[in-house]
């Protein structure tokens, strides 16, 4: 692991972006994948929409 590289403690994922802060306790770092699937959790769209969006970001992190 490099010094940038942290671990989600949610899904076990090691990343080098920005992490996200979870929505459930306000203090959690966790990984830009997971902070979006928390996000949308509360957003009125499908599992196939949601999944959709997950697949971009989880690319978008690839390309990071």
């Amino acid at each position: 692991m490099t010094m940038n590289e942290r671990t989600c403690p949610v899904c076990g994922q090691t990343y080098t972006e920005r992490p996200a802060l979870s929505r459930k306790d306000n203090s959690t770092e966790i990984c830009p994948v997971c902070g979006v699937r928390e996000a949308l959790e509360a957003v009125p769209l499908t599992d196939e929409q949601k999944a959709e969006i997950i697949a971009i970001v989880q690319k978008g992190s690839e390309n990071a």
